[in-house]
């Protein structure tokens, strides 16, 4: 470990194998304790959001941020978007709103890495605190503000949808959502909008969160029926929707899975890469999930181009989700490979190519 200190902030930069940095930033006067991992930038500067989350301890803030950096490099390798993988963690009470002292204090820590390093909000933070981040650093996406494309969930769920259309074409023959039944497990800002495109095309949904305040709206809004948080993973449907967080897909809930699917928008949902095998020996079709939630990623990266954020450019590129997905169907058929390993290896083989490397500096309009 090697630490130092730029004015208040205190920095830890962190030995990881298989990372190019990792650096831990503390500010005692507005209580930051936060962690940006830099996976591999190989195609660019690496890009992605910033989770705020009550970790309860630093390792289990660390192994998080490791895996969802590496997530990240994945999902842009495989939407040859131009970045690299990157992510950062806050240890925060969510209970409590983020202070302007504190947000700007990682904005710090953001500069620190010189534009190596992009932020964007994920879980736990708002539009109001990335705007808040913007204030002390260029270097962030997803601002409410001209020429940004402002909050991405909508392009994720939008993202998700194809991607769920796009395994009913495989596992049906036809992609409608219609008098299908979907199991959604998880209704924030991404969970509920995709909930609400699922109704209008007809699906039936059976949902679970553990803020009963949103179980209560699927209800009314899309006519949901609900089960307890720790029943949705083996309640009977045709697709399994994860919208929340990571590892729920594992030894123990794989063998109670009662669906023919799973399709959600949540990051890292195999514990292990052994259990995207299970997933496969059982016969359940996996859409991986750094294709399918990739909407958020390849809406952002709109903005870093010379004229800014053009919509009808963000939602033409998230729709090509849908092709993504049925060209790896169709490869795992083919060689008889689950899914996750053959996006694994197309995300590598982009890697060691260089296939979607950005050639033109990013531009930051905020």
């Amino acid at each position: 470990m090697n630490k130092a200190s730029i004015s208040d902030l205190f920095i830890n930069e962190i030995s990881v194998d298989g990372y190019e940095r990792v650096v831990e930033f503390k500010e005692a006067k507005s209580g930051l304790h936060a962690i940006v991992a830099i996976h591999d930038s190989r195609l660019g500067p690496a890009l992605g959001g910033i989770r705020a989350y009550p970790y309860s301890t630093f390792e289990e803030g660390l192994q998080d941020v490791l895996r969802l950096a590496e997530g990240m490099t994945y999902k842009a390798a495989v939407s040859e978007t131009g970045t690299g993988g990157g992510k950062s963690i806050i240890f925060a009470d969510n209970k409590k709103p983020k202070s302007p002292e504190l947000l700007l204090a990682f904005a710090e820590a953001v500069n620190y890495f010189e534009g190596q390093y992009i932020c964007a909000e994920d879980v736990g933070i708002t539009l109001q605190d990335v705007a808040q981040v913007g204030e002390g650093t260029p270097y962030v996406v997803g601002l409410p503000r001209r020429q940004s494309s402002g909050d991405p969930s909508r392009f994720t769920a939008f993202g998700g949808y194809r991607g769920i259309q796009a395994s009913c074409q495989k596992l049906w023959g036809n992609d409608s959502v219609a008098d299908k039944t979907f199991a959604i497990q998880g209704l924030g800002a991404v969970g509920m909008r995709l909930a609400e495109r699922l109704f209008w095309g007809g699906a039936r949904l059976i949902v679970s969160d553990v803020n009963s305040e949103l179980v209560a709206r699927a209800v009314k809004d899309f006519g949901a029926e609900t089960v307890a948080p720790e029943q949705i993973l083996s309640v009977p449907c045709d697709i399994f929707v994860p919208c929340a967080l990571g590892g729920i897909l594992n030894a123990s809930s794989i063998p109670n899975l009662r669906c023919k699917a799973v399709a959600g928008l949540a990051n890292n949902q195999l514990l292990t890469l052994q259990d995207g095998e299970a997933l496969y020996q059982r016969g359940i079709l996996y859409a991986p999930d750094y294709v399918i939630n990739s909407g958020g990623l390849l809406a952002v990266i709109v903005e870093l181009e010379p004229e800014g954020f053009e919509p009808q450019t963000a939602r033409q590129s998230v729709d090509r989700i849908y092709d993504v997905l049925m060209s790896i169907y169709t490869l795992s058929e083919q060689k008889k490979q689950p899914t996750y390993l053959v996006a694994k290896e197309l995300a590598e083989l982009n890697l060691q190519e260089g296939r979607g490397r950005r050639t033109l500096a990013p531009v930051f309009h905020g």
